[in-house]
């Protein structure tokens, strides 16, 4: 049996989890390699979690959620990861980032049209990065014009997880009425929405159930009823992103142990030189350090979680967290495909499709080195970006 520190957790969360282990180990693993093969969106898992009540967990009750906080969300990521990165990256933006900003500063209106879908299954898109503003989000062009009671939105996108696919877009745009910029803010578009065209899908490397899809807005029509936040726009739709962020960081946890669990498993198994390999204290070291990293990382993630309440995490709890996460799942998977050798290089076998699902997250979501200027930032007492100092972002 695996070491596991025991942490203290809220009965709500410890129920999510015992849901997501059941559906990880009796649905969700079993169905990951063919995810993987075909690159098809998972809906047999999605209707798993809805009807576990693992999308919206954290949503308000009012709006058909389960009003859990943070935590119950992120031991639920961590689970399902085990089994399956991509149903994982569901999970998180089913409970966190787009849900969070709407859930915080949404009008009722809103939270009352946006919120039901994602309980039902929806997975909403964040729509931030585009051709020529990937870490520097703040070089966005895209723009939001108002046009009497709406929004013309001109501009495009790219590796927007779940185009295609999601019905509700959380669009960073800038946001422009009678000749006044106020600088970035948050647009709220359905699919249908005229305008709105889902363009290239990118072939990627690993977690390739989910789309990574360019998205054009050609004088795409929103109401002014889905603005979502314009004044301190930037700030506030950044702060929502810290819930993403760490969910990204779980999700590659969760990636890392179930390797861990794969490799601790096989050693024990594996006959070599007439007895098993986890009898040769090379292996056992190896065994040892994915202990003490995938231990260290979880108590960064669960801690930031608990923190965090039913509200966001910390920024600098969240870098730390994402940067510890990220790197660690990259030498933990790449350790345990070693142990398995030849078999773990093989596609018969989870180990590679780890290994390229978890090499996503040192990139997705703010790369390490921009976590490292965050929390740089942090501790010197400076701004990531003087240009972040105004109001108008």
């Amino acid at each position: 049996m695996s070491f596991e520190m025991e942490f203290d957790l809220p009965k709500t969360a410890q129920r999510t989890q015992s849901a997501a282990r059941d559906l990880a180990q009796t649905q969700f693993r079993d169905r990951a390699a063919a995810v993987d093969q075909t690159e098809e969106y998972p809906w047999d898992n999605v209707r798993a979690l809805v009807s576990r009540g693992l999308m919206g967990h954290t949503i308000s009750a009012d709006y058909g959620g389960g009003g859990g906080a943070l935590i119950d969300a992120i031991v639920a990521i961590e689970e399902v990861a085990k089994a399956c990165g991509t149903t994982a990256r569901i999970v998180v933006e089913g409970n966190v980032g787009a849900v969070g900003a709407i859930g915080a500063y949404g009008t009722d209106d809103q939270k009352a049209r946006y919120l039901p879908l994602v309980v039902a299954g929806d997975k909403p898109a964040i729509c931030i990065t585009e051709p020529q503003a990937g870490s520097a989000a703040t070089d966005l062009t895209t723009t939001a014009v108002r046009d009497g009671d709406s929004y013309i939105v001109n501009g495009q996108k790219r590796w927007i997880t779940g185009a295609g696919i999601s019905k509700t877009y959380l669009v960073f745009a800038r946001i422009q009425e009678n000749g006044h910029d106020f600088g970035i803010g948050g647009i709220l578009a359905e699919a249908e929405t005229p305008g709105l065209e889902v363009g290239k899908r990118w072939p990627m490397m690993g977690l390739r159930g989910l789309p990574e899809c360019d998205v054009h807005f050609r004088a795409c029509r929103a109401g002014a009823g889905d603005l979502l936040v314009r004044e301190h726009g930037f700030r506030r739709l950044m702060t929502a992103y810290n819930g993403q962020r760490l969910g990204a960081a779980t999700v590659a946890l969760g990636i890392a142990a179930g390797a861990f669990d794969q490799a601790l498993a096989y050693s024990q198994d594996r006959q070599q030189f007439g007895r098993p390999l986890s009898d040769f204290q090379g292996l056992q070291w190896m065994l040892a350090d994915m202990t003490v990293s995938t231990t260290t990382c979880r108590a960064l993630i669960y801690q930031a979680a608990k923190n965090a309440g039913h509200g966001f995490p910390d920024s600098t709890e969240a870098a730390v967290a994402k940067v510890h996460a990220s790197e660690m799942a990259i030498q933990v998977t790449n350790a345990a495909l070693q142990l398995f050798g030849a078999y773990g290089y093989s596609r018969e076998f989870p180990l590679e499709r780890m290994v390229r699902d978890a090499r996503m997250f040192t990139i997705g979501g703010g790369t390490a080195q921009l976590q490292r200027n965050l929390i740089a930032s942090k501790i010197l007492g400076r701004r990531l970006d003087q240009r972040l100092a105004t109001e108008r972002v």
